[in-house]
């Protein structure tokens, strides 16, 4: 008997053992469900809020650098409170540094602070409002969903123009068209000229609770200081990151008159370091996924292989006999193995059909996605579990002497 013919009497043998005895077959499953249920929702949370997370941060440029006072990498408080009393950035200091830069494309400072906007009766309050110039375009990563960004004589000139983030304008018109529209913020007027695409919340935060106005204007009206929150450096396509990165480097620290061997007291952060972030915390959820789920996993297994060894006492007889008449000990082997192998991979089956309605549901909450990859995970490792918790009874029935088998009543 070659290895298909085993295989395919195996599958045989086991479908009509399980069938012979449902109850049970789907009793011994239950703790296979639940782990497959909690790995397919664990895995399906994960993947959807890694790409979730990695459509929210598209607006940090892979090509963009951010000079800024503080670090993105993860600090202690005291080493935090250190790079707050670090020397301002300031408007003079991006005057001096974009005509050193050969491999920037665009330079664009950036300052924020937080007011109420209103238009007539409604009004919007906590609204991020950033000031910049015209090359914010390029280096912010925003789209126009209507109307247009400001010229560089707005710009220049702090006109009274702003664009609204696709919330902002949605509170403030309700489905109508802001653009030409006088809008208040903190009782200045002025006018929409473009409403940004929805961009999605970043850090808690909501990237589409923003109005964007020249940099003058907020300067003059919101904020009377030239300092700034950060500098953005659009780096020119076709020329390394790193090296943009150490020519912007090293032309900053002329700028800030900082001595050979003298620490920085500034920042260049890049979206690769918000993504190490990000890998690091799902990584550590995975692992915490994980360790519950194998726990899950662990309790069905045992109750695999508590049944498994059930059926290889209650069919003693029936071993005895296939040996009697030219059984192989790997046929026998095989028949159970295939057997627990089955049950796990219909309990894994049954684990995605409850699975899937749920992860429709936590996708009200949660930007969940079964793919195919989460399925035929959840499925393989039902299959795995099944054949490592079938390996001792199936390798005891193996063993058995067929004379001794036949004796069993």
């Amino acid at each position: 008997m070659n290895a298909l013919s085993e295989l395919r009497e195996g599958l045989g043998i086991s479908w009509s053992a399980i069938c012979s005895n449902k109850l049970r077959s789907v009793l011994t499953t239950l703790g296979i469900i639940i782990g497959i249920v909690t790995v397919t929702l664990m895995g399906t949370a994960i993947e959807g809020l890694h790409l979730s997370f990695l459509r929210t941060i598209s607006f940090i440029g892979a090509d963009v650098l951010y000079v800024q006072l503080q670090d993105w990498a993860p600090h202690s408080r005291l080493e935090w409170q250190k790079m707050q009393r670090r020397r301002p950035l300031t408007l003079d200091q991006v005057g001096r540094l974009q005509p050193e830069l050969s491999a920037a494309q665009a330079v664009a400072p950036v300052m924020t602070v937080r007011e109420t906007l209103s238009y007539g009766k409604q009004s919007a309050s906590g609204v991020s409002i950033v000031g910049t110039t015209e090359e914010f375009l390029f280096t912010g990563g925003v789209s126009l969903a209507r109307g247009r960004f400001f010229s560089s004589a707005e710009a220049a000139g702090g006109r009274p123009v702003c664009l609204l983030g696709s919330l902002v304008a949605t509170n403030l018109f309700h489905g109508e068209s802001p653009l030409g529209r006088k809008i208040k913020i903190n009782q200045q007027p002025l006018e929409v000229i473009g409403v940004l695409e929805q961009q999605g919340t970043f850090l808690s935060s909501s990237m589409d609770n923003q109005a964007i106005i020249p940099l003058p204007q907020l300067i003059a009206s919101y904020r009377n200081s030239h300092n700034l929150d950060q500098i953005q450096v659009k780096v020119k396509p076709g020329i390394d990151l790193e090296d943009a990165k150490d020519e912007l480097h090293s032309t900053f620290r002329k700028i800030r008159h900082l001595a050979p061997g003298q620490p920085d007291d500034f920042a260049i952060n890049q979206q690769d370091q918000v993504l190490q972030l990000v890998q690091k915390v799902t990584g550590t959820i995975a692992a915490i996924g994980l360790f519950i789920t194998g726990l899950s996993l662990f309790v069905g297994g045992i109750g695999i292989m508590n049944i498994m060894f059930v059926s290889v006492a209650e069919r003693t007889r029936e071993i005895g006999v296939r040996k009697a008449i030219g059984a192989k000990q790997r046929t026998i082997l095989l028949q159970f193995l295939i057997e627990a192998a089955t049950l796990c991979f219909l309990g894994g089956m049954i684990g995605l059909g409850i699975a899937w309605p749920l992860t429709l549901l936590m996708q009200r909450v949660l930007p969940a996605s079964m793919s195919l990859d989460v399925a035929g995970i959840a499925l393989l490792v039902s299959l795995l579990t099944g054949v490592i918790s079938g390996i001792f009874p199936a390798w005891r029935a193996a063993r058995m002497d067929p004379v001794e088998a036949l004796r069993n009543e």
